[in-house]
Parts: C-alpha cells; sequence; structure tokens
C-alpha cells in the first residue's frame, strides 16, 4: 500500500504532463526557427525584404546571395580547408594539451598543484593585450601569414581547464591511481590508459567547445593574416561583406549602375554567410550530443 501510495504521490498529472510538453515544445521551437528564418531569408530576394521584412513566406525566392558567395568558389573551397585543417588540428591538440595541464592540477599529490592552479586563474582575469600579442607572435615568434598563428592564441583555454579539472577530482578516484602504480604503472601509462579513457564525456565536450572555438574564430586572422590563400572561411566571409557594403555606400558607383546596386544583396548576403559558416557545426554537433550533459554535470556531484 505504501508503494502504490508513493507511486500516486509522485506520478506525474496529464494536465502537468501537457504544461511540460508544450513549454519544451516552445523552447525546442524557439532554438530552431531562427535558423529556419535565417535560412528562408539567405533565399529571399532583396525587393522581398525590402517591401516585407524579415518572413517566413517571402514573396519572391533569389539566389543571387549565393551566385554572389560562390562566383570564385575556388577562394571559397581553399577558406573551408583551411578552417577545416586549423580546426581539426587546433582541436585535437586543445584537448590534448588541456588534459595534460588539468589532469596533474586534479592531484593533490602534486607538490606544485597550488602555483599552475593559481597561474591559471590568473590568466583569466588579466592578459597583455592585443598589442603586447601581435608584438610577440610578429616580432617575437615570427608568426605573421603562418598557420601556427591561428593555432597557437586558443590551444589553453582556463575555464576548459577548470571544467576537466574538476571532472578528473570527481571521478578518478585515488584509490584506482594507487593500484595501478602498485602494479608498476607509471604516471604517462596511468593517464593514458586509465584517466582518458575514463574521461570520454569530458573530452567530447572540450573537443566540441575547441571545434566551435576554432572555428569561429576570425579576429587572429585579421591580426596575423595578409596572404589572402590563408584566409578562414569565418574572416572571408567578413571581407566578402565589407566589399559589398563598401559597393553599396559607394555614390558614384551607385549613380554609374543603379541596376547593379537594386540587385546587389546586402541581408539576404549576410544570411547566406551565416548558413556557410554554420553548416559544418550543425554537423559535428550530433556526433557530441550524447557527452555534451554528461562531460558538463558528472563532475558536478561527488559521491
Amino acid at each position: 500500500m505504501l508503494r502504490i501510495a508513493s507511486r500516486r504521490e509522485n506520478s506525474i498529472s496529464p494536465l502537468t504532463n501537457v504544461v511540460l510538453n508544450g513549454g519544451f515544445i516552445a523552447l525546442a521551437l524557439a532554438c530552431v526557427l531562427p535558423v529556419v528564418l535565417v535560412i528562408i531569408v539567405s533565399f529571399t530576394h532583396n525587393d522581398s525584404l525590402l517591401s516585407r521584412g524579415y518572413s517566413f513566406f517571402p514573396a519572391k525566392w533569389s539566389l543571387i546571395a549565393y551566385e554572389s558567395l560562390f562566383k570564385d568558389y575556388g577562394t571559397i573551397l581553399r577558406a573551408y580547408g583551411v578552417s577545416i585543417g586549423i580546426t581539426a588540428a587546433g582541436t585535437l591538440l586543445s584537448v590534448l594539451l588541456m588534459a595534460l595541464y588539468a589532469y596533474p592540477i586534479s592531484r593533490q599529490d602534486y607538490p606544485l598543484r597550488p602555483f599552475f592552479t593559481f597561474f591559471l586563474f590568473f590568466t583569466m582575469l588579466f592578459s597583455g593585450g592585443i598589442v603586447s600579442k601581435y608584438i610577440v607572435f610578429t616580432q617575437g615568434l615570427g608568426l605573421l601569414d603562418n598557420y601556427l598563428s591561428l593555432l597557437l592564441p586558443l590551444l589553453i583555454v582556463p575555464f576548459n581547464v577548470i571544467i576537466m579539472r574538476t571532472f578528473f577530482q570527481t571521478t578518478i578516484h585515488p584509490a584506482l591511481i594507487e593500484s595501478a602504480r602498485i602494479d608498476g604503472a607509471g604516471e604517462l601509462r596511468i593517464f593514458i590508459r586509465i584517466v582518458l579513457p575514463l574521461s570520454l564525456p569530458v573530452m567530447a565536450t572540450m573537443a566540441l567547445f575547441s571545434t566551435i572555438l576554432f572555428w569561429n574564430d576570425w579576429f587572429n586572422a585579421l591580426l596575423f593574416i595578409r596572404e589572402e590563400d590563408k584566409y578562414p572561411v569565418q574572416f572571408l566571409m567578413i571581407r566578402v561583406l565589407n566589399d559589398i557594403q563598401y559597393l553599396r555606400e559607394n555614390v558614384q558607383l551607385a549613380a554609374q549602375n543603379p541596376e547593379l546596386m537594386r540587385d546587389l544583396p546586402n541581408e539576404s548576403l549576410q544570411m547566406a554567410m551565416a548558413v556557410v559558416g554554420m553548416g559544418p557545426i550543425l554537423l559535428v554537433y550530433p556526433f557530441f550530443q550524447k557527452y555534451f550533459v554528461k562531460g558538463l554535470t558528472i563532475g558536478a556531484v561527488k559521491g
């Protein structure tokens, strides 16, 4: 009887179930519909945007934004290749280096743990600034127009290291490490054969964070890349948008070519650029989704 009563007390009423499902559906639509609108606007003609604004049902469709964007498709493909290479290499190196940093400072028996933990927190609060960063990378390291200038600044993210450290502290029990040490395993073997396999959720989560960070980065390209052949796709998109805005704001050119200025895409081009830029991330995210929540929450509760 007590079990039956407990089940009835803990069960969700039909009305509550409907309200919860309706709320989750509304939240899901709030996340999905803006993406759908961006895609639709990218296929909308300028005349429709000027007359009706953004709409899920445009009066006139057009491919002019994508035609303008992919007019020189070789440049787009080359920029995609640069971004994919930088993102893949940067994600692998970043996750490995952050794990190598987070694991020692998660160990209570590591004598330099307080120093490196303080150093990590200090870099979260203070930075040298853009000028010193530019001088170090261009004059000190000589990395102007070098792909390493797109990799090195983003390899270590202090906040991500803290998440990994918390995961190691709450998930990897010291007795497990001690038993492996008694069996003759060294620190490197313990890290590779025990710690990393047990840390797959947080590693996948940090890999997702790093992938998004490297893929969306354009500011380092603005600082350190001068050769167009080495532009990543995000920075190339910004250059294209700036060129289009310059053409639209050029009064003399607009007077000489009024039809060109009228048909030249603006809002639709921005949305087409957003679609091109976010496409790979939308394809990658489902592979990390099952690890995402687990990697962030499993280290938050100990016991």
